[in-house]
């Protein structure tokens, strides 16, 4: 297996990209999708390291979530904030439609914005953010997309704020974890789902630490998470 996880495989496509893939399998695979990121993305890390430290009670702390699927890491945040007794909106943004489709379809949450476009659309209109993240997005990106995306981030950050894109750290551990935990749940919660194949195929098209810092600009810098998780992350000088 380390040989083949040895390069990151750029070739491979996730079933959801597919734009003819079948709807009610993809919208199946959203509504999983945040049982499944609560164990293997680090999102309650993510949320007391870069977002907590900039709640204060008398000012809105803004959040954009860039890719943002079924929208399940912003309202977490926002659950988060209101157990905290402290004010945060966030503007969940998409570009694919679909995703947007269903997260709407869950129903209005306090704090949140849901927008079809993607970052440049949002930087052009001026607006500007404590926090930018996103999750699981790098590694569908090539390298034009993924330029665009980290230019637009520095755009979009306030002085005092940080962009924070994170991802699958590549590496034999992480894709044999994935593989034996997912597959007791393939009858059951992931069944009719792309959530398993299309996991370890991230796994596959993710980058090492070392991969990542050589894509990155200037001024950014990678820091390792658990799980098998890694951070580019950026912040105004």
């Amino acid at each position: 297996m380390a040989r083949f996880l040895a390069e990151r495989d750029e070739t491979a496509r996730e079933l959801m990209d597919d734009p003819h893939c079948d709807p009610v399998t993809l919208a199946r695979t959203y509504a999983r999708f945040g049982l499944v990121n609560a164990v293997v993305s680090g999102q309650r890390g993510l949320y007391r390291r870069w977002i907590r430290p900039r709640l204060a009670p008398r000012r809105t702390t803004r959040v954009l979530d860039i890719g943002t699927g079924g929208a399940d890491l912003p309202r977490r945040l926002l659950g988060w904030a209101r157990r905290d007794r402290l004010p945060l909106a966030v503007v969940a943004i998409d570009p694919d439609p679909r995703a947007i489709a269903f997260a709407r379809g869950r129903g209005p949450v306090p704090g949140l914005e849901l927008v079809q476009a993607d970052s440049r659309a949002i930087a052009d209109r001026g607006d500007r953010f404590d926090v930018v993240v996103s999750n699981h997005v790098l590694h569908h990106l090539d390298e034009t997309a993924r330029a665009a995306l980290l230019a637009d981030s520095e755009r979009l950050v306030v002085q005092g704020g940080a962009a924070v894109h994170g991802d699958i750290e590549r590496s034999p551990a992480a894709y044999a974890a994935f593989a034996a935990l997912t597959w007791p749940f393939q009858s059951t919660l992931l069944r009719d789902t792309f959530i398993r194949e299309d996991g370890l195929t991230s796994i596959r098209r993710s980058t090492t630490a070392a991969e990542l810092a050589g894509m990155l600009p200037e001024g950014w810098r990678v820091r390792r998470t658990f799980p098998s998780h890694l951070e580019a992350v950026w912040t105004p000088r």
